[in-house]
């Protein structure tokens, strides 16, 4: 009871601590002020006198109808654009384009964001009509644009036009007045990357992604669409804000799945978990009140009719108070949890495996029936449901879902392991074995021996090209989301070479690829690397459409804390924790996170023989550490022996370890 209400009292208070700062810092994308300017002028066509003048505080004309200049800010962005008419005629006019990738630079059209066309031309560009007012000019909020690096200014008369101070007001994570202002941070050398800086880096573009997606409540993608050409961002998001969505372009709504991977990046980078909080309310607001079946999507779109994402949401609902210790706010959704626990598990037939009816899922082809990713998924969401139940003293719901996770755990086993493969298949009439499943079976400990883990990562590198592995459930697509959960899948199998080969193909190619923002993560790309992300699958062959700041791309930031680093809590707001650093060939890397308990920092390296950790956890809580080797282990100047796989029980405080073979 004294942990309960001190869990509540905590999670009443809104706190925001800084990480160290350190060399680090230089690698964090996030802008230094709310309202940014373009660095670079990209292209010019026609006639432009000075157009550098518009990243040096001067004046630029244009001159002529069509002619116009790209401006390149650098790295993603998002909000409302201003610029200042110095000098128009009564028949001056401008239009505005925006795109993400440079590739659909245009002064006709900007990259799509309302709906995917194959002309790549829905969206149009924001016509400013004659007659031009004299002085400051704001972009109208209704037609504000979540995400771009780049902006097109055309003259669409044959009047001049003399503009300056072009800028953008930044309009994510609303409630940071400082971007930079992170909780958490990673830093280590890669020796391998022929950027030695590519892991601090990519850390850094995963937390940033992850903000860009951080959005206010009123400023949601119009659903229905709007007409072409055009685009609105003035949508009702949930029930509060700030709140978190899936991609700063599009969709601007919430998505449950892609929660999965962009809320534990949230946690170990800023902390900033309200978004989360709002996001999840919004999703059981939404409940069906007799069924209990949850929205795949939050609102404006609140498309139904899928079980996965349905369990993502229950995940998610995990995962917040895991990180949070938000027990008033569980409280607040319980009812509406546990019936919606029940309604997948009222799916689950006498075969003992749930049959998927709610076909709706990430994009994958598919998932009907006796299907070993949703069950998978149930898996997941009986184990986290059994230990939430478990901290609102409802032990007769934890112990009925702890038993229900053991059956299911074993009825998966029989029915969709396939020995020939090594692997597990996509359903029990299939010898598919998609990427998905196999992933998550691995990272949510449904495999019953290290021997069949390992097996089922060797398995997925036959999926893996050069740029990373190609999903068998969705051909031709590479999913930095499935990926994500790989990834976690090889670390926590003990394959720590094999991840950082994922990581350095699939994301090494996302962060450096001239196609994309170099700052923020894509949403997905084909087997060749093109944009033409899902074509064939909801897109519509309109690669414009892509998002290249999706937070469901950002596993790397929270998997090289939770392995690499080796930091993770055990329990709500890190009472207890782990530290079981995965070396993962690299000589040194530290960094941590904050919880409303205090700082959580590690720092270790590896110098021949011997390894060092430093540990600096808050006073008042515990936890188990784990070293990467055997040997003789000098724990805050004592001496002692640990063998293979031996964990060490510590308290909290400041801790210094040497480990020497």
């Amino acid at each position: 009871m004294i942990l309960w209400l001190s869990l509540c009292l905590c999670a009443l208070v809104y706190v925001r601590a800084s990480a160290p700062t350190g060399p680090w810092d230089a690698f964090n994308y996030a802008p230094k002020s709310r309202t940014v300017y373009p660095t670079a002028v990209k292209e010019v066509h026609g006639k432009v006198q000075n157009a550098r003048g518009l990243i040096s505080k001067g004046v630029a004309t244009l001159v002529g109808n069509g002619s116009w200049v790209a401006l390149d800010f650098g790295i993603e962005v998002g909000g409302l654009v201003s610029l200042h008419f110095n000098k128009v005629s009564s028949g001056s006019a401008i239009a505005l384009s925006f795109t993400e990738s440079p590739v659909f630079i245009s002064p006709v059209t900007s990259d799509d964001s309302s709906y995917p066309s194959a002309n790549m031309s829905y969206d149009g560009v924001l016509n400013v009509p004659a007659p031009l007012p004299t002085g400051f000019w704001t972009q109208p909020s209704a037609r504000l644009r979540g995400g771009y690096r780049y902006l097109t200014i055309v003259s669409t008369s044959n009047e001049p036009v003399s503009i300056s101070n072009v800028s953008c007001a930044i309009s994510f994570a609303p409630h940071f007045p400082n971007l930079r202002d992170y909780s958490g941070y990673f830093f280590a050398n890669d020796p391998v990357f022929h950027d030695k800086n590519f892991l601090t880096k990519l850390w850094y573009a995963g937390a940033y992604t992850v903000q860009t997606n951080t959005v206010p409540l009123n400023t949601g993608r119009q659903v229905p669409f709007v007409q072409s050409p055009g685009w609105l961002n003035n949508a009702t998001l949930g029930v509060a804000g700030p709140i978190i969505v899936d991609g700063a372009k599009r969709d601007r709504a919430v998505w449950p799945g892609d929660m999965g991977i962009a809320v534990p990046t949230q946690f170990v980078s800023t902390n900033d978990l309200l978004p989360t909080r709002n996001a999840l309310s919004t999703m059981f607001a939404a409940i069906n009140p007799k069924t209990g079946a949850l929205p795949e999507s939050g609102p404006p779109l609140s498309q139904l009719g899928s079980d996965t994402y349905h369990a993502w949401t229950l995940i998610g609902t995990h995962n917040y108070f895991l990180y949070s210790g938000d027990a008033a706010w569980l409280q607040t959704v319980w009812a509406n949890y546990t019936k919606a626990v029940a309604f997948l598990e009222g799916k689950v037939d006498s075969s003992g495996l749930m049959n998927v009816t709610g076909l709706r899922d990430w994009a994958r082809l598919g998932g009907g029936g006796h299907n070993s990713e949703g069950n998978a998924l149930l898996y997941q969401v009986l184990v986290t449901a059994s230990d939430l139940a478990s901290h609102v003293n409802a032990s007769e719901l934890a112990a009925a879902w702890a038993a229900n996770a053991t059956a299911l755990k074993q009825r998966f086993n029989e029915v969709f392991w396939l020995p020939s493969a090594g692997m597990y298949r996509d359903n029990d009439t299939t010898t598919l074995c998609p990427q998905d499943a196999n992933s998550m079976a691995v990272l949510f400990n449904l495999t019953t021996s290290a021997e069949q883990a390992d097996s089922v990562s060797k398995g997925l590198t036959r999926n893996w090209n050069d740029l990373g592995p190609v999903a068998p459930e969705l051909p031709d697509t590479i999913s930095p989301f499935i990926s994500g959960l790989e990834l976690q899948a090889h670390f926590a199998s003990g394959n720590d070479d094999r991840a950082m080969d994922l990581l350095r193909r699939e994301w090494g190619y996302m962060l450096y690829t001239n196609l994309s923002v170099q700052s923020t993560l894509l949403e997905g790309f084909t087997a060749n690397g093109s944009l033409s992300y899902r074509s064939y699958r909801g897109y519509n062959y309109d690669p414009s459409y892509t998002s290249h700041a999706h937070g469901w791309s950002s596993g790397p930031t929270s998997a090289l804390t939770y392995y690499v680093l080796g930091l993770t809590v055990t329990s709500p707001q890190g009472l207890t924790w782990s530290i079981a650093p995965h070396t993962s060939g690299l000589s040194a890397a530290e960094g941590g996170f904050t919880t409303p308990q205090g700082w959580f920092g590690v720092k270790w390296s590896l110098k021949k023989r011997t390894f060092t950790l430093n540990i600096d956890v808050p006073e008042g809580t515990s936890g188990s550490v784990k070293l990467p080797f055997a040997g003789k282990v000098v724990v805050n100047g004592k001496a002692t022996q640990v063998g293979e796989n031996e964990t060490l029980q510590m308290a909290g405080g400041k801790h210094v370890l040497l480990l020497s073979k």
